[in-house]
């Protein structure tokens, strides 16, 4: 047996943790001294200390390094590997806004007057498509898509009310195109984010009100996600929740910018499920966040530097589920046009068998000297057809 100070030089705790860990029942000693309390440990114990030790330093919350104690070597492997998948992937979306913040603020020590900043803010613009497809299975379309010069969209609606709250949460998220009646200057990549948080709290009450009603059981089993790109200056602010998704054409190289928040998602995040298993996975449709009419949206909120040449694609769940990343890379690279490549996208997954509505929105980032106007090709508009709802 060891006593505590020995105990806590040979594991490298101090004996005050060792005390808290006894405490939390974490570490309890082998023996404590029926008269004195004084604590006692076995050698034996040293390897669980150690890894307490190890996994403290990892950051990892004690309630969690109690559950990874009681493991087996192999299932506690695994849960170390799924904690530091989490930290890694929350650590870059700090870095990204870190990143965002010091070059915010080393623009204004700078002290760029309003001038400077309009000349900034206004040399990008988009050229794009948009369209949305009932598919080959679905009676109806539940999906809303929607493209403007600066507001890029795709919502895609589930349960009784799915059509009336994919529209809604897009017409809400519409009158951030309004800003460009002020001046783009006046929004600036410091704002944009504020802006689009508070776009999506105004959505889902729109959501709220469009569900109410609607014969649903529970109100959370009607709703919809949403996806969006907003262009201010040299920017595309990136608002994002549920299962749509958002990718960047960039040199040749498809990059998906958005992260699905599903069940299968949080199990390959943690480890737990292979992306292959993932594709049969009887919970793949699961969402673990969404817009519906209970609680306060929890959104993903970035900013993307956009360059020249930059194509983005947004689109409902409906192609990523039959059509493979190589597939979308290729027909997004051969497409002449966003028009082109928003109608390759459709037919690729209605060949795969459209087993769900399929949306698609494909902009071109360009030079506002360029000439161009922003729309290319099919105004879906308030068009309606055999197929289903509009995109809007």
């Amino acid at each position: 047996m060891l006593t505590i100070g020995a105990f806590a030089r040979a594991s490298r705790l101090s004996p005050k943790a060792l005390r808290l860990y006894d405490g939390l029942d974490l570490l309890r000693p082998a023996r404590v001294d029926p008269d004195t309390g004084y604590r006692y440990y076995a050698a034996g114990q040293l390897e669980r200390a150690r890894l307490v030790a190890w996994l403290r330093r990892l950051g990892m919350p004690l309630a969690r390094i109690r559950e990874v104690c009681g493991l087996e070597a192999p299932a506690a492997a695994r849960e170390i590997r799924a904690y530091w998948t989490r930290v890694e992937r929350e650590t870059a979306e700090r870095r990204d806004l870190a990143g965002f913040l010091v070059d915010h603020l080393s623009q204004r020590a700078g002290r760029r007057d309003k001038d400077d900043i309009a000349m900034t803010t206004s040399t990008l613009t988009l050229r794009y498509a948009a369209h949305s497809d009932r598919g080959r299975v679905r009676p109806v379309n539940q999906d809303t898509a929607y493209a403007g010069n600066r507001l890029l969209a795709v919502a895609d609606g589930y349960g009784p009310a799915g059509g009336p709250a994919s529209t809604a949460a897009v017409e809400t998220l519409k009158a951030l195109e309004g800003a460009e009646g002020r001046g783009e200057a006046e929004v600036s990549a410091g704002e944009v984010l504020n802006l689009l948080e508070a776009a999506v709290l105004d959505a889902a009450l729109a959501v709220e009100e469009a569900t109410a009603g609607a014969g649903a059981a529970r109100a959370e089993d009607a709703g919809t996600t949403l996806t969006a790109l907003l262009l201010t200056g040299s920017h595309l602010a990136l608002v994002h929740i549920g299962d749509s998704r958002a990718y960047l054409l960039r040199d040749g190289g498809l990059f998906r910018v958005t992260h699905d928040h599903t069940v299968v998602q949080a199990m390959i995040d943690e480890g737990r499920l292979t992306p292959e298993e993932a594709v049969t996975h009887p919970q793949r449709t699961l969402l673990l966040n969404s817009l519906t009419g209970t609680g306060r949206p929890a959104p993903d909120l970035r900013l993307h530097t956009a360059r020249p040449g930059d194509r983005y694609l947004l689109c409902s769940d409906g192609l990523p589920a039959v059509v493979p990343d190589a597939a979308l890379r290729t027909a997004l690279t051969a497409a002449p046009s966003p028009e082109d490549a928003v109608t390759a996208l459709i037919a690729a997954a209605n060949e795969a068998g459209g087993p769900d509505n399929i949306s698609c929105v494909v902009a071109d980032v360009h030079h506002d000297h360029d000439g161009h106007d922003g729309h290319h090709g099919r105004d879906d508009g308030d068009d309606r057809d055999d197929r289903g709802t509009a995109a809007a």
